[in-house]
């Protein structure tokens, strides 16, 4: 199981301005190479990337009032570090040095009034307000795109770091948005308590962002989505500041939090909020199981999310996404399974676990009670370096992309076997080549999964982004086809937005944009997130 709990917080200072994570753990150019070679039709040698001096930088087009100035950046690396997300495309616009969305200032309120400060300045000044978290976004969250406005200013909420407020009779805590995976971790472990949420992110992004997306953690069953984990939200909009009743459950009309979980930053900025904690785990263990039948793999963890053992993870690997993490070569798809507590051993209730997939065809690797195996270590350390990986394959316009999505059980199978056959083609279409596509199953619910799907093939150099763009918008339609979500855990953002608007109801949309038009009447908040900024203002 993947904790990263204990890994160190991470300085703003050292992250990279174009890629994932941390500047310093970007492969070599050497490293990128000899990646590619694992990439027929890659190029020959990597993207440079461009030096911060060197950036066409669009002119700064406002400048803020003297009361706000302390708070505001336009230096070309801030600017530069806030236009875009980490996404394939966007890591591509930034290797090629396209920066035209970048932001005129990055403003980094200290506290909540200086929140309100710079939205009640920005809605004066025709400056549109895009709330940054880390960063991390995947789906065009965090990238300007409407053309509306005067101005662009990128929220940054990383200086409201801090956990306010432990109640440890009731298991819970009061933190800031802008606190970071690792920071939050850190200030609740003197406690003897945890969060437990952890998504591939989580060393970069913040429980903002995590709020603000409906975000996916470490859970692969129960806990799945940090939706779970909310007692109340404090937000603020436009219009005032939305404070919702704390409590640990309401049938109190439509929840308040709700409407903001998921947002994106549309409707309002979220400051804080009460978290659901866990006592930290003592007891932990996982297995792998191999199966040479990717379906009799599917059964058995349908078999496994159906049993109520709620283990914490339940990952499913393809053979093709088995063998790209380097848990198997031979073919087989594997199913890597593990159980924690905080309070009593697991050994018991892995065991349980394991028969189950037995029971469907697999076979289990010998495991040691109270410890994990090889595969799954293996399949962890991939989980965490693949990010960078990604990047160095860009640098070689290797396509290398995933999106996630999820539907019921009667239509998993289906689903799969559409995706990997279809887009396929398209994918053969596009760049001249079969490339790769392959599964894994992240979370998994009584009555579905979620399967994530991950595409590489060569590039063209100069066409990378405009290639994924097509292959992406033939993966929609697959799932659109297929009654599945155009999203399980990444967001709507901008580049959802086709798919979000046919899968949306229409009454719904009506109250949605009805609730933008109230609260945020000028329509400066994340625009073209979620709703057309056509419709606001």
């Amino acid at each position: 199981m993947p904790d990263s709990s204990d890994r160190s917080t991470s300085s703003p200072a050292q992250r990279s301005w174009w890629g994932w994570g941390n500047a310093d753990k970007a492969l070599p150019d050497a490293e990128c190479t000899a990646l590619a070679a694992l990439v027929p039709g890659a190029a020959d040698t990597p993207l440079p990337v461009p030096a911060i001096s060197a950036l066409a930088l669009p002119k700064v087009r406002v400048e803020p009032p003297p009361a706000l100035a302390p708070l505001m950046s336009a230096a070309p690396l801030d600017r530069a570090s806030h236009t875009y997300g980490k996404a394939f495309r966007d890591v591509m616009r930034a290797l090629h040095g396209d920066l035209a969305a970048a932001p005129d200032q990055v403003a980094r309120p200290r506290t909540e009034q200086e929140v309100i400060d710079v939205l009640d300045w920005a809605a004066g000044a025709d400056a549109a307000v895009v709330p940054y978290g880390a960063g991390s976004s995947v789906v065009g969250g965090v990238e300007y795109r409407a053309g509306l406005h005067g101005a662009v200013v990128s929220l940054d909420l990383s200086s409201l770091d801090r956990v306010l407020e432990i109640d440890r009779v009731s298991r819970s805590a009061r933190i800031q948005a802008g606190a970071l995976g690792p920071a939050l971790e850190a200030q609740l472990r003197p406690h003897g308590l945890t969060l437990r949420h952890f998504p591939q992110s989580f060393e970069f992004s913040t429980l903002g962002g995590w709020l603000a997306t409906r975000a996916g953690g470490h859970y692969a069953t129960l806990y799945t989505h940090i939706d779970d984990l909310v007692e109340s939200l404090r937000v603020v909009t436009p219009v005032g500041v939305n404070e919702s009743l704390r409590l640990p459950g309401s049938g109190a009309g439509p929840s308040p939090d709700r409407l903001f979980l998921g947002s994106e930053g549309t409707l309002g900025v979220i400051t804080e909020a009460w978290m659901r904690l866990q006592d930290r785990p003592r007891h932990k263990a996982s297995a792998t199981v191999l199966f040479d039948d990717v379906h009799a793999a599917m059964d058995a963890v349908r078999a496994v999310a159906q049993s109520g053992l709620h283990p914490a993870n339940c990952r499913l690997l393809d053979p093709g996404e088995a063998a790209l993490a380097g848990v198997a070569h031979n073919g087989e798809s594997v199913l890597v399974l593990g159980v924690e507590s905080a309070h009593a051993p697991v050994d018991g209730r892995l065991a349980e676990l394991v028969t189950l997939a037995r029971d469907h065809g697999g076979s289990a690797a010998a495991t040691e009670p109270g410890t994990g195996d090889a595969a799954a270590d293996t399949w962890r350390s991939a989980f965490l370096t693949m990010p960078y990986l990604r990047d160095a394959l860009a640098r070689m316009s290797v396509i290398s992309e995933t999106f996630e999505t999820s539907c019921t059980w009667d239509r998993t199978r289906e689903l799969y076997e559409a995706v990997r056959e279809r887009l396929a083609d398209v994918v053969k279409e596009v760049t001249g080549t079969a490339g790769t596509v392959n599964c894994r199953f992240t979370h998994v619910y009584p009555d579905g999964a979620a399967p994530y799907f991950t595409v590489i093939a060569p590039g063209r150099r100069g066409d990378e982004v405009a290639m994924w763009d097509e292959i992406k918008a033939a993966s929609m339609q697959i799932l659109h086809d297929h009654g599945a979500t155009v999203t399980h855990h990444h967001a709507v953002g901008r580049d959802h937005r086709p798919g979000y608007d046919r899968q949306r109801p229409e009454p719904f949309a009506l109250a949605l944009r009805a609730a933008k038009e109230a609260l945020d009447p000028a329509g400066i908040l994340n625009p073209g997130v979620l709703l057309d900024p056509a419709t606001t203002g």
